[in-house]
């Protein structure tokens, strides 16, 4: 099976199974015993924490940026449907009401 270019065969799968560590069985058993909610209640905790470490790092790098503006920057860099950099310049213009200063990825 090929895959963007890579090749999989099985000394290659065999590779990075290995390196993986091993099974922590004691975690799994206590993961299984916490609720799904609480599960999905930590992953969201994660993800709020990620959201507002990108947003300081925006914060510190644009500070003439509004709390809206940064916020539409993260949101524009989470989102995994692309839909250009024009398009979310525009997006950010009609926020502001400026012109927006492009990040890395927008270029």
């Amino acid at each position: 099976m090929a895959v963007k270019g890579i090749t999989w065969d099985p000394a290659a799968i065999q590779a990075l199974v290995d390196g993986l560590d091993p099974i922590d069985w004691q975690q799994l058993e206590l993961l299984a015993r916490v609720p799904p909610e609480k599960r999905v209640l930590a992953g969201m905790q994660a993800q709020a924490f990620a959201m507002a470490a990108l947003r300081g790092t925006f914060a510190r790098r644009f500070p003439e940026l509004t709390q809206s503006e940064l916020n539409m920057k993260v949101l524009a860099y989470l989102t995994p449907v692309r839909m250009g950099a024009s398009a979310v310049s525009d997006q950010l213009s009609a926020v502001s009401g400026q012109p927006v200063v492009d990040t890395p990825e927008d270029e």
